[in-house]
């Protein structure tokens, strides 16, 4: 069975389940209702995998599907033999880390120095457009205090992986999207506590030093480890390539491990748990490589693979732990956080794009400052409501907003490739000569 036979077969499976959904959700039969539902968001999430360039709808699919799960069963997210799923949330964003940080190398951080400017304007103003919109939406429209705040948390966070995608497909300077990533994570220790001290306090308590921890804990030990992980991985160092450094460097990395747990159980580190976890994915990276690479003399690019994957469905997990424990708020003010994230993230874009062209900046580097700024790490924000303000409700504006940044993304990618793409060499031409 071909592509287009299994999408076309996916489609009719959604609509059928999505009309008899309809019926049992008017008739209010939701014992019915849910299960269908959540099936036909996973066949929309399937028939966008097989869908020529909307295979980022699956992620939004996918969201969707969780999150009808989690609000119509939310027993089945509280704990699993005796152990809150909620402490699942931070490793597995420190995994997502790991996992972008293997997507970057030290040229990545170099590259600031050759393009100081856009990325400097990039960054400034994300840190300043993101935050202080969150700040007003909240105040106007009058929100909850810690939903206050989750808005407000957002905003103040970097941006996230998915930018990148979204500035390859609409045409933009990739390479600037990366290393606007790169610099806005690693400032984030010190700015996100900063603007959160600023606007958010008010409503909820703020430990600046606290969550700048938590963020070098949850954020940049992984991401560190990452970077180290593709080090390793690089086909291109000879000595990655043979069993004796890699089992060198798999024993290193499990003493790290071991370290980590005794920094744990003494509680002289803050840093313990992401360390732990950037030791035993770098042993795992090893082990991994040195098992298919080296010995089965594999040459499949399997963590290209599997970490977008293991990324995917660690957020689908933390956005339904979210939404379960906040099930009651969330149909409460769903409606106006969705409005909103809808207007917070149009903004981003908006105000991204225009103060990137009065700055000066060309058109696709503009067109990247505008995916930078509206494009928010969004498991960072939720990981930083739960461990650091220790609020769910902190943490449904950046459920809502991942899904919604996503979706507005794509369809801004695929508009600006499609209208401004074909003559793209040619506004770089007539920019180069002004």
């Amino acid at each position: 069975m071909n592509r287009q036979r299994i999408q076309g077969f996916c489609w009719g499976l959604v609509g059928l389940l999505a009309i008899a959904a309809t019926v049992f959700s008017l008739r209010s039969s939701w014992a019915i209702a849910c299960p269908l539902w959540i099936v036909a968001w996973l066949a929309s999430a399937l028939a966008f995998l097989f869908s020529s360039g909307r295979q980022t709808f699956a992620f939004t699919s996918f969201v969707l599907a969780s999150v009808t799960a989690s609000l119509s069963y939310p027993e089945l997210f509280g704990s699993w033999f005796g152990i809150d799923l909620s402490t699942l949330i931070v490793p597995l964003i420190q995994v997502i880390m790991f996992g972008m940080g293997t997507t970057l190398c030290v040229a990545d951080f170099a590259r600031v120095l050759k393009m100081p400017r856009p990325v400097m304007i990039g960054v400034c103003l994300q840190y300043l457009i993101m935050p202080l919109s969150g700040f007003l939406l909240a105040s106007v429209l009058n929100v909850e205090a810690e939903i206050a705040a989750g808005v407000i948390l957002i905003g103040s966070c970097p941006g996230g992986v998915a930018s990148n995608l979204m500035c390859y497909i609409a045409k933009a300077d990739v390479a600037l999207s990366v290393t606007m990533t790169a610099v806005s994570t690693i400032l984030s220790p010190v700015l996100t506590p900063l603007m959160m001290t600023v606007l958010a306090s008010q409503y909820v308590e703020i430990d600046f030093v606290g969550m700048m921890l938590g963020i070098c804990n949850m954020i940049i030990v992984p991401i560190a480890a990452g970077l180290i992980a593709n080090r390793l991985l690089d086909t291109k160092i000879a000595r990655w390539n043979r069993p004796i450094p890699l089992v060198m460097a798999l024993l290193v990395s499990l003493a790290g491990a071991l370290f980590a747990v005794w920094l744990g159980a003494s509680r002289l580190g803050p840093l313990h748990s992401g360390l732990l976890v950037g030791f035993s994915m770098i042993a795992l990276v090893v082990l991994t490589k040195l098992l298919v690479n080296v010995i089965l003399g594999s040459q499949d690019d399997w963590m290209n693979r599997v970490l977008p994957i293991v990324s995917m469905a660690g957020i689908c997990y933390i956005i339904a732990i979210i939404t379960a424990r906040s099930s009651e708020d969330l149909l409460q003010v769903g409606v106006v956080l969705v409005l909103v994230a809808v207007i917070q993230n149009v903004a981003g874009y908006l105000f991204g794009y225009g103060g990137a062209r009065i700055l000066g900046l060309d058109e696709h580097s503009s067109r990247t400052v505008a995916f930078e700024v509206g494009m928010q790490n969004g498991g960072m924000a939720s990981g930083l409501a739960i461990n650091s303000l220790g609020s769910a409700k902190a943490a449904i504006a950046p459920a809502i907003f991942g899904p919604l940044m996503n979706v507005s993304g794509s369809v801004l990618a695929s508009w600006w490739a499609r209208r401004l793409g074909s003559d793209g060499e040619h506004i770089d031409q007539k920019e180069m000569s002004t």
